[in-house]
């Protein structure tokens, strides 16, 4: 992350921005980050500077306490799969741990944003009602639920965009984490198409195919733009969806993450 270009994106937008943040120059910013802080924790420390810097409107604080319910849930839902003993083989831990990290960073740097508006992490019941009982007990169950959160995760994050073009700034770190979870989404997909012998599975989504109707309803869009793409570059339907992901709304990834939450 580039922390001088986006202070100077700031000033393109706000003439002030650096006054309202508080520093008056990059060496001062240097300082006060400076030694006593590991490089890892600097998106943290960004965070803070920009809940300071600018208020968010509403909008974007409902759109961050909602990115936040999901990265709680996948947050914990990776903490206890990573924890629990003989579910995840040596081969695939690294992986795990490594997404573990991320959902882990993802949390703070929204709780820290959002300040005294971030909502507290709910309880989750990640046996869905019962639907996945084995969850960690059993690896394919645990990356098939994975898939399923990860790919949940991302059409939520496209879903939400339009609703932060007024807070360009908070936008352009929820896209950060957007694409980061596409990549959870995409080792998820592939490792699942493995355990569950299913060689038709992709990194990427083909039209509307998935475990859980829900998640993917509206993938077989075939209109972008307001054009019907169908037959694009003589390519098939399953082709042409395949370059384009669709957004969730709201209420549809509420539907689908309700069951994973008990309050």
């Amino acid at each position: 992350m580039d922390i001088f270009k986006i202070i100077d994106k700031f000033q393109q937008i706000d003439g002030d921005a650096v006054g309202r943040l508080e520093y008056a120059s990059r060496r001062h910013f240097m300082n006060r980050v400076g030694s006593k802080l590991a490089s890892a924790a600097i998106p943290t420390a960004f965070a803070a500077i920009v809940n300071k810097a600018f208020a968010q409107s509403a909008a974007a604080v409902d759109v961050l306490n909602y990115a936040l319910t999901l990265e709680y849930l996948e947050d914990e839902f990776y903490k206890a799969g990573n924890a629990a003993a003989n579910l995840i083989p040596a081969s695939d831990k690294a992986i795990f741990t490594q997404i573990g990290k991320h959902e882990t960073q993802h949390v703070a740097f929204l709780v820290k944003a959002l300040g005294t508006k971030a909502i507290a992490k709910p309880t989750f019941d990640f046996m869905y009602g019962g639907a996945f009982g084995d969850v960690f007990t059993n690896y394919k169950t645990f990356v098939t639920v994975s898939s399923a959160l990860e790919d949940t995760g991302v059409r939520a994050y496209k879903g939400q965009a339009g609703a932060l073009i007024a807070d360009p700034q908070i936008l352009e770190y929820a896209l950060q984490v957007h694409s980061v979870e596409a990549r959870h989404a995409a080792v998820a997909r592939r490792l699942a198409a493995t355990l569950l012998g299913n060689p038709a599975m992709k990194g990427w989504i083909t039209g509307k195919e998935g475990a859980v109707a829900a998640i993917y309803a509206g993938e077989d869009n075939m209109t972008q733009g307001g054009v019907n793409i169908k037959g694009l570059a003589s390519k098939s339907d399953a082709a042409v969806t395949e370059a384009f992901d669709e957004p969730l709304t709201k209420e549809a990834v509420l539907a689908i993450a309700g069951p994973f939450i008990k309050k």
